[in-house]
């Protein structure tokens, strides 16, 4: 079962624990094994691969744990991961590419190149540039879940989707992760190229690289011969496989699934100024831009625990930082069941690269770091001890019971919440009742909406049986909302942090009624001083038709209850005496009106 898993920024948390005396060796990689080997059973992973880049060599590859955890199939340095959000240096480097051969202005508007692209308003769609979408710079936030529950392969409606996406701060005040501006550049090449993202990828940058069997193809990776099954950890202890998750769509941003011993080729290009085997792969210009600091991700600054560790920022694609006073490139990528982190310090020539089959890990960054020390020579951290220090921590504190109001009820009977429920920068989900319970429906998944308190729900997962998955629930509550008329109209969900909630309005579901059915609520009817008011069947179809106003189709909502097809909040009720249609109840949000049928 997929659990709301973003492609997630993994900025190392980085403080000191007891300092020991460097390790004095002639290889420094001496006695790893061991320290790799606890990482994993300490994180309670079922796999990783690792491997070391030093200038163009690759000194050290091997993997760890299992790619497959319930058959005991062991990780080699060659078997394929998702990258995640790994991927969008990838996507920035054809752009790269454009620009070297004079076919783009990094600080050009983004809508020279991308026309279909709108904005929240006219400012943003005349000021914001490239470089704006590249350095998460927009004022966008993340509005992940517009792609992660509503995805779609069509890129072109996912793009759409961006003009609704009201932001969150000013252009060019804030770092707002955004991965629907990485859509956006992806985009620009297929544009410009005239062929899919996934084609522009392979052949410009992963077959110069050698890099033959890495893929932006989900079909590729998951039907590879050594291929890994995806893991999280539940209760601090399970380790449950996760179903692969496919987000073809939205793949510029991080949909290419690699090894390590193909991701070493990737590091040595950025490691040696874009040249690969003596080919000029990226130019030396776009290297030295893409990794310098474009954006201030975060003001960090030195602390006694850190005093060495400070200023976190973003370039293209890639956060950059000083670690322990050496420049740290680095970018890390999460997306169901996986967890990369790719890093290299470009003035000491090194790379490193960590792929892990565990969900949302801290694994990839423990093994990072416990190696650059290494290779810097530097005082030893045991990250890993401090890790399991900061998390037992955690564990102690008092959690919060929340404000749930107990023996509360729902105000309407459980048929009165189904529907379809959308808004535009989102997308639609369905609202389904069986029996007693509610489910909510999205593209890809279907969870239970257990009841909260009063007209509140919350989401709750299944598992691979399709039996309801307690340890699966989202933070997120559903409250549903009514107008005047007492009909339920909407549901409001905080889905992004600091913003207020977003409105999922409300179509009723449509039920099929016979022709001959609807003929019976069929005839004219007065309210008031108004007459002329008709109802009418044309071609299976209720119709309503108010003099001075356009027709109207209804849809059936069942028990004697239209819907107006393209208004939200009015319905129709049609009262019945002696088994005939004497009226109807029109519920507005202004009030209710009724109206007699004239005999």
């Amino acid at each position: 079962m997929k659990k709301l898993i973003l492609f997630l920024v993994l900025i190392t948390n980085i403080t000191y624990a007891q300092k020991k005396k460097p390790v004095k060796s002639l290889d420094p990689l001496a006695g790893l094994e061991k320290e790799l080997n606890q990482i994993l059973k300490d994180q309670k992973a079922a796999g990783f691969a690792v491997a070391v880049v030093k200038k163009d060599s690759v000194i050290y590859a091997k993997g760890f744990g299992y790619k497959d955890y319930e058959n005991k199939v062991h990780v080699t340095p060659n078997t394929l991961f998702a990258i995640g959000s790994s991927s969008k240096a990838f996507t920035t480097s054809l752009l790269g590419i454009m620009q070297k051969e004079g076919k783009l202005d990094f600080d050009s508007p983004i809508r020279t190149y991308l026309p279909n692209l709108k904005f929240y308003d006219a400012e943003m769609d005349k000021n914001i540039t490239v470089r704006d979408a590249i350095t998460h710079r927009t004022g966008l936030s993340r509005y992940d879940m517009s792609w992660f529950y509503f995805n779609t392969a069509n890129r072109d409606s996912l793009l759409q989707r961006v003009q609704y996406m009201k932001p969150g701060k000013p252009l060019r005040q804030a770092f707002q992760y955004n991965n629907f501006m990485y859509l956006a550049q992806g985009m620009i090449a297929e544009k410009h190229y005239g062929k899919t993202w996934e084609e522009l990828v392979k052949t410009k940058l992963l077959l110069p690289l050698n890099m033959k069997r890495s893929t932006a193809s989900f079909e590729d990776w998951i039907s590879d011969p050594d291929v890994s099954f995806g893991y999280s950890v539940e209760n601090d202890s399970l380790i449950r496989r996760e179903d692969y998750y496919n987000i073809n769509g939205m793949g510029p941003a991080g949909s290419i699934n690699s090894s390590v011993v193909d991701m070493s080729n990737w590091l040595k290009v950025w490691i040696n100024k874009g040249n690969f085997n003596g080919n000029q792969i990226l130019s030396e210009e776009y290297i030295s831009e893409a990794i310098s600091a474009q954006m201030v991700a975060s003001n960090r600054l030195p602390n006694t625990l850190s005093p060495d560790i400070q200023f976190v920022n973003y370039g293209f694609g890639w956060f950059t930082y000083s670690y322990r006073g050496h420049l740290r490139v680095e970018h890390g990528g999460n997306i169901t069941g996986f967890t990369s982190n790719v890093s290299f310090f470009p003035t000491d020539s090194l790379g490193i690269v960590v792929l892990s089959n565990q969900n949302g890990s801290a694994l990839n960054d423990l093994v990072v770091n416990t190696i650059a020390d290494r290779m810097l020579q530097l005082p030893n951290v045991d990250w890993n001890a401090r890790n399991l220090e900061s998390k037992a921590k955690k564990a102690e504190e008092i959690v919060s019971e929340g404000n749930q109001k107990k023996n509360t009820k729902p105000s309407h009977s459980i048929k009165d919440y189904t529907g379809y429920y959308s808004n535009k920068a989102y997308g639609q989900f369905e609202v389904s009742s069986n029996n007693d319970s509610l489910f909510a429906i999205f593209p890809f998944e279907k969870r239970w909406l257990k009841h909260y308190h009063y007209d509140v729900f919350q989401m709750v997962g299944y598992d691979k049986k399709g039996k309801i998955d307690t340890t699966d629930v989202l933070d997120i509550l559903a409250p549903f909302y009514m107008n005047e008329a007492g009909d339920i109209t909407s549901i409001n969900m905080t889905l992004e942090a600091g913003m207020e909630p977003f409105v999922f309005n409300k179509t009723a579901k449509a039920q099929s009624v016979k022709k001959e059915d609807l003929e019976k609520y069929s005839g004219e009817y007065e309210l008031g001083s108004q007459k002329g008011i008709k109802i009418y069947a044309k071609e299976s179809v209720l119709h309503l038709f108010v003099p001075g106003q356009p027709e109207y189709e209804l849809i059936s909502l069942g028990e004697h209850k239209f819907g107006i097809k393209v208004l939200s909040g009015f319905s129709i009720d049609f009262i019945f005496e002696d088994d005939k249609v004497s009226g109807m109840k029109m519920n507005q949000p202004n009030g209710i009106f009724k109206a007699q049928r004239v005999k």
